[in-house]
């Protein structure tokens, strides 16, 4: 079974945190990262590009990240639960979309082989 599935998302004000999930079945968590992206709310990838974030590799654990994001969004796992976290801290409003999380099996973690469905976060200022 292949899926990737988020969660957390809601909405938040300026300066705020939010931690998304982004769970996985066996198969999926065997890929070589997963990385986070950010899509325009209300927009197919097929319109416009998502906006990678970043990624973790998911055999040593090591996080690579946008300078976008960098030292406000933390990304981490927990093997047992096949489940990766994106921790968001001091939240802007152009932070606000659909946050998807993706698999690279085993190439670069924006080449991405599988997507979940997404998760809304709205950020007011």
């Amino acid at each position: 079974q292949v899926f990737l599935r988020e969660s957390g998302g809601g909405s938040v004000q300026a300066g705020g945190s939010l931690k998304l999930s982004c769970t996985t079945s066996d198969y999926i968590y065997a890929s070589n990262c997963i990385g986070w992206f950010r899509q325009v709310a209300g927009k197919e990838r097929e319109e416009v590009a998502p906006i990678y974030l970043g990624a973790i590799y998911l055999g040593d654990g090591s996080t690579d990240y946008d300078d976008s994001v960098k030292g406000r969004f933390t990304i981490s796992q927990d093997k047992a639960k096949n489940t990766v976290y994106l921790q968001m801290t001091t939240l802007k409003a152009d932070d606000s979309g659909m946050y998807l999380c993706a698999a690279a099996y085993d190439g670069d973690c924006d080449d991405v082989d599988a997507w979940g469905q997404g998760t809304l976060v709205t950020v007011s200022s």
